[in-house]
């Protein structure tokens, strides 16, 4: 094992936990429509579970609203009964033909909810990222043992607290551009 090979691995995991916050925050609903909203609706589409953009034209003609075209009329009944089923908060109407979904604006305390959902995400980021950094520093240990030179196992660990460092400020700016989002009238 050598140090850089232990530093990627570390630097790859904590990648992949920054882009999994991301990716969850995108969930979030801000006050603002968003296709994301619906990522996680899942419609029984001939015997398999299929999300609503595969059956559907998903679009966000305004900011509050979001307007669902089924390809195949049928489905207006069984998008709906996903939708409901999701628990994402959102009531659709339709009028035959499409689906809309109004975004109802959000109060003070709902945005202090979705806040402390926020940061308790970004806290999982972090333990993720403190678990990548304790992991290259186990690392460092045994290849001591191994034969790699202490000096060059020490500096390991520092790089990878700096890694961590670069990692964690990066948690830090999408938790406050996400948090500013959300607490935006």
């Amino acid at each position: 094992m050598d140090t850089k090979t232990i530093l990627d691995a570390a630097s790859q995991k904590m990648t992949k936990a920054v882009d999994f916050l991301e990716e969850s925050l995108l969930n979030v609903r801000a006050g603002k429509a968003s296709v994301n909203v619906l990522n996680g609706v899942m419609v029984d589409y001939y015997g398999s579970q299929t999300p609503v953009s595969g059956v559907a034209s998903v679009t966000v003609p305004d900011a509050r609203t979001i307007l669902i075209q089924p390809w195949d009329k049928n489905m207006i009944r069984l998008i709906e009964k996903a939708i409901l089923d999701s628990n994402i908060g959102l009531t659709p109407s339709n009028n035959g033909e499409q689906i809309r979904l109004t975004i109802p604006p959000l109060t003070e305390e709902r945005r202090k909810e979705l806040v402390k959902q926020v940061r308790s995400e970004a806290e999982n980021a972090r333990i993720s990222l403190r678990n990548a950094r304790r992991d290259a520093v186990e690392t460092f240990k045994k290849a001591i043992k191994e034969g790699m030179p202490e000096d060059e196992s020490k500096d390991g660990e520092s790089q990878s607290q700096k890694l961590l460092e670069k990692f964690s400020k990066q948690i830090d700016s999408i938790l406050d551009k996400k948090e500013k989002e959300i607490m935006t009238v």
